[in-house]
């Protein structure tokens, strides 16, 4: 009786060990084209274009990498082009891009979610410390054919699902309705949403946390001359010397001089529609 128990308690040990192991395996959510699926990387990798990509220059490496990698018009099978997805990261980082982006299959920038298995780790993001942009991390080939920002760039994901546009969702960051459809200022909050919404509220609208709101209680219009808002978005380190700062530097080849001045006039409109942030 005795060795049967032991048996018993054994074979639960391993069973417990095997189940933890089982669950501590990274998997990524995906909620579009109307149905919700979870992969580990294996899954990933057996849908079908998964393939190897070159990437010169990444982003969160800024290096020539090569990753095992799924084109994201594979993953979103069955997303409407007119559709946003939102990528959401183990540490809370939220970035949405427009589906037709994602789903474009030749002639621009495409896009594929790099997957790290066990048997290939990538090294770590920062010296002395353990993490890396994986196990799921968006990448590009031919960036430079579009503008992207680094934040179109989101690693360490754990979610992926289709929302509806930000001016749906979030009617306080919307130009006023008597701007014309091809006003600079339209073309400005088309720029907020690409560079700044990753990071930035706007009249409480929106879901990010790493920066402040840009209207609430003062827009940066309000505080900056045109002149010293320019110079703090090309360089952030332009205004304060702050090396904890997560702000990156947008120059004249992710965020071109038209671009930063149309953001600018939408900045600057919205300093007028002020709305309590909502509770």
């Amino acid at each position: 009786m005795s060795s049967m128990r032991h048996g018993f308690c054994v074979g639960a040990l391993l069973f417990c060990a095997l189940a933890r192991t089982v669950s501590a395996e990274p998997t990524l959510t995906v909620a579009a084209g109307g149905r919700t699926a979870i992969y580990t990387a294996a899954g990933l990798l057996a849908l079908p274009g998964a393939t190897t990509v070159t990437v010169p220059n990444d982003v969160a490496y800024k290096r020539t990498m090569t990753f095992r990698a799924v084109p994201m018009a594979t993953l979103l099978a069955g997303t409407a082009t007119d559709d946003n997805v939102r990528f959401l990261a183990g540490d809370g980082f939220k970035a949405t891009l427009p589906a037709a982006a994602l789903l474009a299959r030749g002639g621009g920038a495409m896009a594929y979610l790099a997957v790290e298995t066990a048997d290939a780790p990538r090294p770590a993001l920062k010296t002395g410390e353990p993490a890396t942009a994986g196990p799921f991390y968006m990448v590009w080939l031919h960036p430079e054919r579009v503008a992207l920002a680094r934040e179109q760039w989101p690693y360490q994901i754990v979610r992926i699902d289709t929302v509806a546009p930000p001016a749906k969702r979030y009617p306080m960051i919307t130009p006023a309705a008597s701007v014309p459809a091809n006003h600079p200022i339209r073309a400005g909050f088309a720029a907020f949403q690409k560079f700044c919404m990753a990071c930035h509220t706007l009249n409480g609208g929106g879901e990010a946390t790493a920066g402040p709101d840009l209207n609430i209680p003062y827009n940066p219009t309000e505080y900056l001359r045109p002149e010293a808002l320019r110079r703090v978005i090309r360089d952030p380190q332009a205004l304060h010397r702050w090396p904890e700062s997560k702000m990156p530097a947008f120059d004249s080849k992710t965020l071109p001089d038209r671009e930063l001045a149309e953001l600018v006039a939408y900045l600057r409109h919205m300093a007028d529609r002020k709305v309590a942030p909502p509770k």
